[in-house]
């Protein structure tokens, strides 16, 4: 893909999620034929938006969340600061395609990582200033995104729609295992929905170092301020308008958005 033809592609996308619209696919010569094309066209997010980029997302961190978008590995968006609901706040539904929720831990980083060698886990915590709870609501612009594939997906952003955020967490953090921590995520009065840490590519810290390997692999520093959110420690909790949707992270705190119409 040329240039034009990745700023078309991205054009063509950035309407649809606007719009609250989807397509089929990506006209054959707007598709991207690899992930580093998928990344080039999802690049171009960042000049639409006045603020700077508030960090990253991760989708497919589960054998089952690649397995039902037929993805062979994790794919990152970005996430944008226009799309970022405050915690115990109001999401719009709109015409939200995927409708769930997804419970997950986030990572503020208080440190640049420039592209270099491949990182370790322990120095890319040590580059981490804060762990915070979040809610993603992800979407997709894509009818069945399921048959949409790698490529087309990182180029719309990895599924990224909306994202809730809290504060930074007060509990000794780095001393728990995350991957043993339970998460247990409730939609309204429904039941409890059991989660935990190891369902995010076995450990939420293998994640984000995942995250920052792979835009060391683009020439993409992952900079300081930047938040980093790692993927669902539940499965996909279904939602509706109205809903409210809560997750209890144990000694870690709680969060809860409601969503609107």
């Amino acid at each position: 893909m040329d240039g034009q033809a990745q700023q078309r592609a991205s054009d063509l996308l950035y309407g649809h999620w606007m719009g609250g619209t989807r397509l089929d696919a990506l006209p054959a010569g707007l598709r991207p034929q690899s992930r580093a094309e998928g990344y080039a066209v999802q690049a171009l997010l960042e000049e639409r938006s006045a603020a700077p980029l508030f960090g990253w997302k991760i989708a497919a961190t589960s054998a089952a969340g690649q397995a039902h978008i037929n993805v062979d590995g994790p794919l990152a968006g970005r996430i944008l600061q226009e799309r970022l609901i405050a915690a115990g706040g109001c999401c719009p539904f709109g015409n939200n395609h995927m409708k769930v929720a997804e419970l997950e831990f986030a990572f503020r980083f208080g440190r640049t990582l420039a592209p270099g060698p491949v990182r370790e886990v322990a120095e890319v915590l040590d580059a981490v200033a804060s762990l915070h709870l979040a809610i993603e609501i992800p979407d997709s612009r894509y009818e069945v995104f399921e048959r949409a594939g790698a490529p087309q997906l990182i180029a719309d952003n990895a599924c990224a729609h909306y994202f809730v955020v809290g504060p930074a967490v007060a509990a000794d953090w780095r001393g728990l295992d995350l991957a043993a921590h339970r998460v247990t995520g409730f939609v309204g009065d429904g039941p409890a929905q059991p989660g935990i840490g190891s369902n995010v590519l076995g450990d939420p810290r293998l994640a984000v170092t995942w995250l920052a390997n792979e835009l060391s692999q683009l020439g993409i520093a992952l900079a300081a301020g930047q938040t980093v959110s790692t993927g669902t420690c539940v499965v996909p909790m279904a939602i509706a308008p109205g809903d409210e949707v809560r997750g209890d992270f144990g000694v870690l705190g709680t969060i809860s958005v409601r969503m609107g119409d």
